[in-house]
């Protein structure tokens, strides 16, 4: 594998024509922000960028400039010269992706997460980043963008604030808010960007309020977890979000959301004060940071459940 710093991936970004692009599944701000900030920027360059994702792009993030421009995953085939993996720490989280394009393509991840396993032939990656957004933010900057031009900042904005929780959680460096400040001078209204990711119909609310009617506490009171059901589960509500709620309950140390997405599907999202979760979620094939994680468990939600307590748990015990 070869490791780039930001100048070696702008030459290789510039050295693709026709590049795929594409985040992780169950996209969030970040995901999105990124790979649309940098299909501006490569359409600007003179390429010919496609985006693709294996999962619906949550209605929050439809209203950012491109968005209607992702591709779900289908049988086609594209012709391509680079696929670029955003904000995704291995290749199972890409999903179906990979079936679009012609094997052996070059793959570049351009990535923040420190649990990243080094998957693909090049790889940028930067764990001091807040976002992944904040990278490409960086690559706007080495190629002198004119922000004026496009939605660029507005996206880029989006993953940045998104990723760090509106500048609370403990990512957001001088480096963060300095990027953030200048996106702002670009002419991005944090009321306008926060107002539409905060605001949900009732519907959403109403189903946060039944997912929390089920919160369960375990481990000591250490570890709270709520769950939506497959019969629930519904891909177009923002359920992401549901996590903060159990986040910040008094002693605990780790709150983890459950969705049944299939029969023998259930992701996890984990969130932590001080234990690294990361490290548990790749003991499923999923990863993040150490404070804030996820991963997909190919087993129904009450096996999945046990599991992850149960590893949880062991990792709480053990300090980790």
């Amino acid at each position: 594998m070869v490791e780039m710093e930001l100048a070696g991936a702008a030459e290789r970004l510039l050295a693709s024509q026709k590049p795929v692009l594409t985040v992780h599944v169950s996209p969030d701000g970040d995901a999105i922000g990124a790979m649309l900030g940098l299909y501006w920027l490569l359409l600007e360059k003179g390429c010919r960028p496609v985006m693709v994702v294996d999962d619906s792009v949550p209605a929050v993030f439809q209203n950012l400039l491109g968005a209607e421009l992702i591709k779900p995953v289908s049988e086609e085939q594209l012709d391509a010269d680079l696929l670029v993996v955003l904000d995704a720490s291995d290749d199972g989280r890409i999903g179906r992706v990979r079936q679009m394009v012609a094997p052996g393509l070059p793959v570049l991840n351009i990535d923040h997460h420190v649990s990243n396993t080094g998957f693909s032939e090049m790889r940028w990656l930067d764990v001091r980043a807040a976002a992944t957004a904040e990278m490409i933010a960086q690559l706007a900057d080495y190629w002198q963008y004119d922000y004026a031009k496009t939605g660029v900042a507005e996206a880029l904005y989006t993953g940045i604030a998104t990723d760090c929780g509106f500048f609370r959680y403990a990512n957001t460096t001088p480096r963060t808010m300095r990027l953030a400040a200048r996106l702002l001078e670009a002419g991005v209204q944090p009321n306008v960007v926060s107002d539409r990711i905060e605001t949900q119909p009732v519907q959403t609310v109403s189903k946060l309020a039944n997912v929390l009617s089920g919160l369960e506490m375990h481990s000591d009171g250490r570890v709270a977890l709520i769950s939506i059901p497959l019969d629930q589960y519904d891909p177009e509500t923002d359920s992401d979000s549901f996590i903060r709620y159990p986040r910040y309950i008094e002693g605990v140390e780790v709150a983890v959301l459950l969705k049944s997405v299939a029969p023998d599907v259930t992701r996890v999202s984990m969130r932590s004060k001080e234990l690294d979760v990361s490290a548990v979620a790749l003991q499923y094939g999923g990863g993040g940071h150490k404070r804030a994680a996820g991963c997909t468990i190919p087993r129904p939600l009450d096996e999945a459940k046990a599991v992850i307590l149960k590893t949880l748990s062991e990792a709480i015990d053990n300090g980790l």
